[in-house]
């Protein structure tokens, strides 16, 4: 059993889609990751605080941009070039902050401008995650 549990979490910190499973696993938990106000949402200032965070850390080359290898896993190669209105195969970080604004639209289907944890848990709002932890 613990064997398991360690496998699973090692696991978690390695693979792409870990902030995802996260999410999905405990959407209230990932909410208070992003929520600085502390008001149980997170809204758009929120994720794309958390986002430039993020794009900082991955952006290990500190030539301004972002590619699929730095991304580690957090896009597609579809996605990543649908993203990359320049076609040069990576992103910058306004490029990424607008992505993160377009995955935040399509996870907030009530248009109040803050996500909850209902709204998380759903696939856009795994989509999300994946570009703010």
């Amino acid at each position: 059993m613990l064997k398991k549990l360690l496998l699973g979490i090692l696991a978690v910190g390695v693979v792409g889609s870990a902030p995802a499973a996260y999410a999905k696993k405990d959407p209230a938990a990932t909410i208070k990751l992003f929520d600085g106000d502390k008001d149980g949402t997170v809204d758009l200032a929120e994720a794309k605080k958390a986002a430039t965070a993020l794009f900082d850390k991955l952006e290990t080359d500190k030539d301004g941009k972002i590619t699929a290898k730095e991304l580690q896993g957090r896009l597609s190669k579809v996605d990543l070039a649908a993203a990359d209105p320049g076609k040069h195969g990576s992103l910058t970080k306004d490029e990424y902050l607008a992505l993160v604004a377009q995955r935040f639209k399509a996870a907030d289907p009530d248009n109040d401008g803050k996500l909850d944890a209902k709204e998380i848990a759903t696939p856009a709002g795994y989509t999300l995650v994946r570009l703010l932890k």
